[in-house]
């Protein structure tokens, strides 16, 4: 075997063991024990043999008909798991319907066909053999990437529907947006290789490997195994956010310079650390910075209003919640990155 051919079976053969051992960690040593973990573990397992397949195929001669057959059928068990997989990272308490079976039925049908196909099968030119092998190659190929886009157009309108996210909820979108073009691309390398041949074979597990080892990264960055669909769960978090902005800004209690989170928290009857969760969460700020801002923007007005020009700057910091002019100053340069004197000469 050539060196390049000895270098090329590394690489690719790096990224099929590096997701199998990750299906192992998901599977027997991750403490927090879900069923997105062991659908992920599963996905990994079946595209590590898919991907050990294409390499074997590259690299040896004489595979069974039947190890090729299953490689290939697969395909057709990758694309449920996606789905379910995505389901199980954007639904609370994600569990199969009675009727997910029928999603493996395509699988089953072929797995078991490939069991009779005869041993000398691709030795033979007749025509009807390619007719059928070509059907069931485009078939496969054409059912991972009709669930690659019907995860894809899901998760999408999900993400439009929760516009109000927490960044658990955002992490989760963004986990399966790189998953989907993960997939996308090892599609496209495989498919340019039944096409016209060019792109060699060996591209698909290298590039499997280059991309397993990137979402393992992310994976390990955005901690994505110990969250799941509950992260979705309906809570009164919205409402209470909801509530908060009608107290602080419909009532204006930010003009009330002695306001403080925990005049906030005896408002709505809960803990100091819930209030400063929620506002964090949803107005993504703490909570100084929440009523700051809002006694800036009411700064602004009373700074361009000409009516107000015979009041001081301290006059209007003290109108704006602010119980002293340094701190008036400093939020407003934070805020405006100027002064509240040049803000008020530019009239903006």
């Amino acid at each position: 075997m050539r060196f390049i051919d000895i270098f090329l079976l590394l690489i690719s053969s790096a990224g099929l063991l590096h997701g199998i051992t990750f299906a192992i960690y998901l599977t027997f040593f991750k403490k927090k024990k879900s069923t997105t973990n062991y659908l992920l573990s599963l996905i990994l397992l079946i595209m590590a043999f898919r991907i050990g397949k294409s390499v074997m195929l590259n690299f040896g001669d004489n595979l069974e008909p039947l190890f090729i057959f299953s490689g290939l059928t697969l395909l057709l068990l990758i694309g449920p798991l996606l789905r379910w997989y995505a389901k199980g990272m954007t639904t609370t308490d994600f569990k199969f319907s009675s009727y997910s079976f029928i999603e493996i039925i395509p699988f089953i049908t072929i797995f078991v066909i490939s069991f009779f196909v005869p041993e000398n099968v691709f030795e033979t030119n007749q025509q009807n053999v390619i007719i059928l092998f070509s059907s069931i190659l485009i078939f496969c190929y054409l059912h991972l990437i009709t669930y690659i886009f019907i995860v894809s157009i899901s998760t999408k309108k999900l993400k439009k529907k929760n516009l109000n996210q927490t960044k658990s909820q955002r992490t989760i979108f963004e986990w399966l947006r790189l998953l989907i073009i993960g997939f996308i691309i090892i599609w496209i390398s495989y498919v340019s290789n039944i096409v016209d041949n060019s792109i060699p074979y060996i591209i698909g597990p290298i590039l499997y490997s280059f991309v397993i080892y990137f979402l393992s990264f992310k994976a390990y960055q955005l901690k994505i195994i110990d969250i799941d669909g509950n992260v979705f769960k309906t809570n009164n978090g919205s409402q209470l956010f909801s509530k908060i902005s009608s107290l602080i800004i419909d009532e204006k209690l930010y003009l009330d310079s002695t306001f403080s989170l925990a005049s906030l928290s005896k408002l709505i009857g809960e803990s100091t650390q819930k209030s400063s969760q929620i506002i964090n969460e949803y107005a993504k700020q703490n909570f100084n910075d929440f009523i700051n801002y809002h006694r800036i923007e009411e700064a602004k007005k009373l700074l361009v209003n000409q009516s107000n020009e015979k009041y001081t700057i301290s006059s209007i910091a003290f109108d704006s919640g602010f119980s002293s002019l340094s701190s008036f100053n400093s939020a407003f340069k934070k805020f405006q990155g100027t002064t509240p004197s040049l803000y008020r000469k530019k009239g903006v």
